[in-house]
């Protein structure tokens, strides 16, 4: 069942996140995160108060900064990079980030099994194959670079999601995406801003943000009932959605590498998940 999880929170991911990347093509990346949080937190907020006599207050809260602040940090990044770069190799890149999830949970206690640990190491190997030439220099380094930063937001957020989800996954979920709008709110102020979003565009800002954060609770759900390090392996998958999507949508075309890279990460997850 945590597999199970953790595999459907790869798959919701790696569909939002090419739509985001298509929609940040057309908006700034900054315009499509604030909406996308925005929405998706009025959705939760509605699920909170219908909960508000069963939900704890302690345990959670720092971590939901946290999250919602080294997420953010991701997001901007990402949304920028897929809007510049080719969605098949930012998405790979930026899946690096599960180095950071599985080093600090290791560090805090988790004990993956010999056949966890080939399958962990197949997956990296997969997503750094589909990374390609980008990281061979053969294009603009931009999209890498903030494809990097990404990785490391999305890391530790994924890191102290598991951490708050321990008490309460729906709160932990909440706090991120308060702390976001909060972040977002002050920006369109100073800025005197919406980013040029239109009433038209918000069925489909809504569905990108809801999808984002239906993938952060899977994660939830799978690594507060299994070790995170397993948890993020298997959710970091979402760059082989994005690719073929991409491959099929915006006809992007990959290197041989990319493709073996991307059957090395089902692989991965395979020898994980069994």
């Amino acid at each position: 069942m945590v597999s199970l999880l953790a595999l459907a929170s790869s798959a919701v991911w790696g569909t939002s996140d090419f739509f985001a990347g298509l929609f940040s093509r057309r908006r700034p990346a900054v315009a499509v995160v604030g909406w996308t949080q925005a929405l998706a937190f009025l959705v939760i907020s509605v699920v909170v108060l219908t909960q508000l006599g069963h939900v704890p207050w302690h345990g959670w809260p720092l971590w939901s900064v946290a999250a919602g602040l080294s997420g953010l940090t991701g997001l901007l990044c990402f949304y920028t990079a897929l809007s510049t770069g080719t969605m098949g190799v930012v998405a790979p890149i930026a899946a690096l980030g599960v180095a950071v999830p599985v080093l600090l949970g290791v560090a805090t206690g988790d004990e993956p099994g010999p056949w966890t640990w080939v399958g962990i190491l197949v997956a990296v190997i997969g997503v750094t194959l589909a990374s390609g030439p980008e990281l061979s220099g053969e294009v603009s380094p931009r999209p890498v670079v903030l494809a990097g930063v990404a990785a490391v937001g999305f890391g530790l957020a994924l890191f102290c999601i598991d951490r708050g989800a321990r008490t309460s996954t729906l709160m932990t979920l909440w706090g991120m995406r308060a702390t976001s709008v909060v972040v977002f709110t002050v920006v369109a102020l100073v800025a005197r801003s919406v980013g040029g979003v239109v009433a038209r565009e918000l069925p489909a800002l809504l569905v990108i943000g809801c999808g984002d954060m239906l993938a952060n609770i899977l994660f939830g759900l799978a690594s507060s009932r299994g070790q995170v390090s397993i948890a993020s392996v298997l959710g970091s998958l979402y760059p082989v959605v994005t690719i073929l999507l991409a491959r099929v949508v915006l006809k992007e075309r990959l290197r041989a590498i990319q493709r073996v890279g991307a059957v090395l990460s089902l692989v991965g997850a395979a020898v994980i998940a069994f």
